[in-house]
């Protein structure tokens, strides 16, 4: 995630740690990484909610900043309030780890062109997205659901979806649309030594917000 912000993409990257309790000064985006927060103990992002340092994500949020959370990180901002829904394990019940293509649903501040196919790599074993009906219709009403599991064609389809998520979502924003959580890994697809540079998309746009 750092190499990617900084190295890559040119931003000025500062590092917080768990237990501070203030971000750095002049922080615009706020990036959760993916990986497995306390071992993933009790369930994934749950003993992460506790950490100091959230308080001031909250804060942040709440200002109007930008925030994105990566597999890990969607599951801690789902934990927090940030996002609703829940994300639970696989629907096979295993690690997934794989290449999987996604179809841009919406356009927003980390989606810039709706309709585009980027393929992503994914590692998780708690990546199944649910939420209640209601919620799935106000994100699908309010077009708050960023991303979708396709085929490299852009059609969203059964047999593209890796884990069961409801309504094969791998991506979804916030009320203000700063806030944005996904399960696929951007960050491991952003040089050409990746095998592609898809994931460079999502953090050039909001980058350029």
């Amino acid at each position: 995630m750092v190499r990617t912000l900084r190295d890559v993409c040119g931003a000025e990257v500062k590092l917080a740690w768990h237990t501070d309790r203030e971000l750095p000064a002049g922080t615009d985006l706020v990036a959760l990484p993916g990986g497995f927060s306390y071992g993933d103990y009790l369930r994934c992002g749950a003993i992460a909610k506790a950490s100091p340092i959230i308080e001031a994500v909250l804060a942040h949020a709440k200002r109007g900043g930008f925030v994105l959370g990566v597999c890990n990180g969607f599951q801690i901002l789902t934990e927090v309030g940030l996002l609703p829904g829940a994300l639970t394990q696989n629907a096979h019940l295993r690690f997934e780890c794989s290449l999987v293509h996604v179809k841009v649903e919406s356009q927003g501040a980390f989606t810039p062109t709706r309709g585009a196919v980027w393929r992503l790599p994914i590692a998780h074993a708690e990546g199944r997205y649910q939420a209640s009906r209601e919620v799935l219709a106000r994100l699908d009403g309010e077009g708050r659901v960023g991303l979708r599991y396709a085929t490299g064609a852009g059609d969203v389809t059964p047999d593209a979806n890796p884990n069961g998520s409801a309504e094969a979502i791998a991506g979804i924003y916030g009320e203000n649309r700063k806030v944005f959580g996904l399960m696929p890994h951007p960050e491991r697809m952003s040089e050409p030594i990746h095998g592609g540079t898809d994931g460079r998309l999502l953090f050039q746009a909001v980058l350029s917000s």
